[in-house]
């Protein structure tokens, strides 16, 4: 019988906090809670109301954008929670520890997608409100 051995895959949640590939996973993360929580609200505009019994959203739905990008946005979920991405330009002070061109080029976009989407999901949330 051979035996192989594993190296053990460390999870993105154990990588240390300055480690740019646990950045990118959370700014992935981080721009695909936007984008649904965009469509549940467009979704819910869309539909003129719900039903008295409708089903709760999920926990992870964003219920309020606050703030900016220059300043930093504070993100309210429905479950209670909360989450303060870092400024624009921390975010992308921190985009220029990539060794590789691509990679420094690559974190940039993430990080201005992610926070247009705050911005625009703060719009949707504003809008959905007033009707």
């Amino acid at each position: 019988m051979t035996r192989t051995t594993h190296t053990p895959v460390q999870h993105p949640a154990h990588t240390p906090a300055g480690d740019p590939a646990r950045r990118r996973s959370l700014v992935g993360r981080a721009g695909l809670a936007v984008s649904a929580a965009l469509v549940a609200v467009l979704v819910t505009a869309a539909s003129g109301g719900a039903a008295p019994d409708a089903k709760a959203p999920a926990p992870t739905t964003i219920v309020k954008v606050t703030g900016n990008a220059s300043e930093g946005f504070g993100i309210e979920y429905y479950d209670g929670s909360s989450a303060f991405p870092p400024t624009d330009s921390e975010a992308l002070a921190e985009c220029q520890e990539y060794t590789a061109k691509v990679g420094r080029i690559r974190c940039r976009v993430e990080v201005k997608t992610w926070y247009r989407d705050l911005v625009d999901t703060k719009r949707a949330i504003k809008f959905a409100r007033r009707s």
